[in-house]
């Protein structure tokens, strides 16, 4: 071999060096014979140099993958040969290869399973058997290779290598042949090593123990059950799970064991047998459990069963058998205890992990006639969990959200399709419940912690998706429903509790109120009190900018909404917000309390308001005057300073700020030619004169700047507009 070309191999070698490493690589894979010297190389040992390993056997992969079929017999038999001399040589190493070597290694042999299995090597499975034994260099590479061959031949979460719809169709049938040959000579053998595997290893390498235990776990999908769910097998995984280093992975093991595709009441059978053994060794007294990490994967594990239990009473149900269909049934309803339990733990890990077994049993009772007391008992128990693990913790970084945050967000959205579930299975007792929460926090909320408060404001919140209303209509109809909402609005704006100081608090309140912006229609009193809190402290002037940012998209929906209610108050508020719509760019590193993007919904809200309002035409056309004679102004003052300034990030400041100005004026335009009834109305042709009159002015002294390559190049009005422009100029 070229040993100047391996030197680049090493990660730290010269570029130079690196390159004809890549060179020699691609003339190895070309030429028809040049994989021999590898083949040798790794046969005899030849380098210890862990890079040139890797590499030997890349070159091997490749012709194995792309050129096999036309290697000649004494190449295929070389191929096997040298697999198999380095699988005899690990078993003698004192210290075992790195893992990447042994993981490729591993992918050589899979390959080399699929491609001879069939026809040249029906005896893989033996002849590795006989050679390794169990020898622990040996197992290590047989249980990495089975997963590989997994990967490759069951594995359908693995993306392949890109193929046609024939050839793809051509690997499944050979997949599917594959498996059929391997349940027919070899698994009763395979499985027979792993049950060696695990008794030989499971007190003195863990790690080796586990590996075997993702093989059994991979492999139960597709072979005969009755191999492992039996006594030995379930006696021995039941052993691993009370041991520190194997609980999870035989956790995971047994997980797959109950999902695997079986007969409905075959399916029963096994789960309730499981369960049984699991409850007499004391797996289901869970609160003695200290172990966060394998609670999560029982958790995962009871879900399995719950979900396999429900499906099974799904199947039983449709065929008639009401006998067999409602022993299903006390099964699933024999996990609901444990499954409460989980539900509540305080890691959220936990909890999430049996949110679908709660669904689907919540599903199931949706389908019943009518609930039992206990089955009531239940659907409470489950609204009070989802209510209680709704709230935030004390750690929640709401200034700086990341990944736990994240996840968080994730598992609550969990919470809420239980909560619509809730609702469809009894919406008089969720909103019973809620009401009763809501009530108790609002009348103490100067006392409570901000998670409890939020969280009941929270719960309002979702009865707006998960009871059903047509457009949003939760004040029409259902008396009992409307009258509740109803309460709890009237309450949520007159206790006084969004001055709470906490921004959780403060967005759940704004986000609610919009909301059930319809309730405003039935109370219009309550819209002045309402108005205050988005342009006070608690809205738009709050000291966060993530608050505020959001109260201007909100208020602008706000707004939208319930224009027609706005007529005595239009003046206050554009006097309030006027200071907000200023065109200023940051200066000295202080932003401004509202991004351009913000301030884009705050000129959408006064455009709605100006337009929509009853004043005369003069008074609108004075309105409008007034709102946008500063952005022109300060558009002028920017307008001249831009040449002025000498530094580059200095000059694009400016220009963004005055692109963000055009956006401003040219989206007013906009929404209040859409807004106006007809173009050619008295209010639209003001605007359009007054509009037309100053922007446009400095609109061309803008374009004398765009050599400066600035956004200021985007300035023209939509096309679409044009043909009305005309019309009422």
């Amino acid at each position: 071999m070229d040993e100047q070309a391996l030197m680049g191999l090493n990660p730290n070698a010269d570029a130079c060096y690196r390159q004809r490493a890549l060179a020699y690589f691609e003339q190895l894979k070309e030429s028809l014979d040049g994989w021999e010297v590898c083949a040798e190389a790794l046969a005899k040992g030849v380098y210890s140099d862990d890079h040139v390993k890797f590499f030997c056997f890349q070159v091997l992969e490749h012709q194995i993958k792309f050129r096999h079929g036309t290697l000649a017999a004494a190449q295929q038999q070389l191929i096997r040969e040298t697999l198999m001399k380095w699988l005899q040589a690990q078993l003698m190493n004192v210290h075992p290869e790195k893992p990447f070597i042994r993981n490729k290694a591993a992918q050589v042999l899979a390959l080399t399973f699929v491609m001879e299995y069939l026809t040249l090597w029906p005896k893989f499975f033996f002849d590795i058997l006989n050679l390794v034994g169990l020898n622990l260099n040996g197992v290590d590479i047989y249980l990495r290779t089975l997963m590989a061959i997994d990967a490759e031949v069951v594995d359908r979460d693995i993306l392949h290598t890109p193929l046609s719809l024939s050839v793809r169709s051509q690997e499944t049938r050979r997949n599917i042949l594959i498996k059929d040959t391997m349940r027919e000579q070899c698994i009763p053998a395979l499985v027979e090593s792993w049950f060696q595997i695990l008794q030989t290893y499971q007190h003195t390498h863990s790690e080796l123990t586990c590996q075997c235990l993702e093989v059994v776990g991979a492999y139960v999908s597709w072979i005969d059950l009755n191999l492992i769910a039996n006594d030995r097998f379930v006696n021995l995984l039941l052993s691993h799970m009370s041991m520190e280093e194997l609980r999870e992975e035989a956790c995971d093991c047994l997980f797959e064991i109950v999902n695997k595709g079986m007969e409905p009441v075959d399916k029963t059978k096994l789960v309730e047998s499981l369960c049984q053994v699991l409850q007499s060794a004391g797996f289901f007294n869970i609160e003695q459990e200290e172990d966060v990490d394998f609670l999560a994967k029982f958790s995962r594990l009871v879900n399995g069963m719950g979900q396999s239990l429900v499906l099974s009473w799904t199947k039983l149900s449709k065929t008639g058998d009401a006998k067999v269909s409602a022993e299903t049934l006390r099964a699933v309803e024999g996990k609901v205890p444990l499954m409460l339990q989980l539900l509540i733990h305080e890691d959220d890990d936990i909890s999430a992990n049996i949110v679908g077994f709660c669904y689907d049993y919540l599903h199931v009772l949706k389908q019943l006639p009518a609930l039992s007391e206990q089955q009531k008992s239940n659907v409470e128990a489950i609204m009070l969990a989802v209510m209680n693990k709704l709230k935030y913790d004390d750690e929640y970084n709401f200034e700086n959200e990341g990944e736990d945050e994240a996840m968080f967000v994730e598992y609550r959205k969990q919470l809420k399709m239980l909560l619509d579930r809730l609702a469809q299975v009894s919406p008089e007792l969720l909103l019973e419940a809620v009401h009763r929460v809501f009530s108790a926090t609002m009348q103490n909320w100067q006392t409570v912690q901000f998670m409890e408060v939020e969280v009941a404001i929270r719960l309002l919140y979702m009865l707006g998706e998960a009871l059903p209303a047509s457009h949003g209509a939760h004040f029409s109809g259902d008396t009992t429903k409307t009258s509740t909402l109803q309460s709890m609005m009237r309450t949520l704006i007159s206790c006084g509790v969004s001055e709470y100081q906490h921004s959780s608090v403060t967005l759940e309140f704004f986000e609610t109120v919009v909301r059930y912006d319809k309730f405003f229609l039935v109370e219009p009193q309550h819209i002045p009190s309402v108005l205050m809190a988005f342009l006070d402290h608690r809205g738009l002037r709050h000291s966060s900018p993530k608050v505020r940012s959001r109260v201007a998209y909100l208020f602008s929906r706000f707004i939208k909404t319930l224009h027609k209610h706005m007529n005595a108050f239009i003046e206050d508020i554009l006097s309030r917000i006027q200071d907000l719509l200023e065109l200023a760019p940051p200066e000295n590193g202080f932003p401004a309390p509202l991004s351009s993007d913000d301030q884009l919904f705050m000129f959408e809200t006064a455009g709605v308001l100006i337009v929509n309002g009853e004043s005369p035409a003069e008074r609108k056309q004075a309105l409008m005057r007034s709102l946008l004679t500063p952005l022109m102004e300060a558009f002028r003052m920017l307008l001249a300073k831009l040449p002025q300034e000498a530094g580059e990030e200095r000059q694009a400041v400016l220009a963004d700020c005055l692109s963000h100005a055009v956006g401003f004026a040219r989206q007013h335009f906009l929404i209040l030619l859409d807004l106006s009834k007809e173009l050619k109305s008295e209010t639209g042709f003001i605007f359009y004169l007054f509009f037309n009159k100053i922007l446009h002015r400095h609109l061309k002294m803008a374009k004398t700047h765009t050599q400066k390559k600035t956004t200021l190049t985007k300035i023209n009005i939509s096309r679409k507009y044009k043909h009305k422009i005309k019309m009422v100029s």
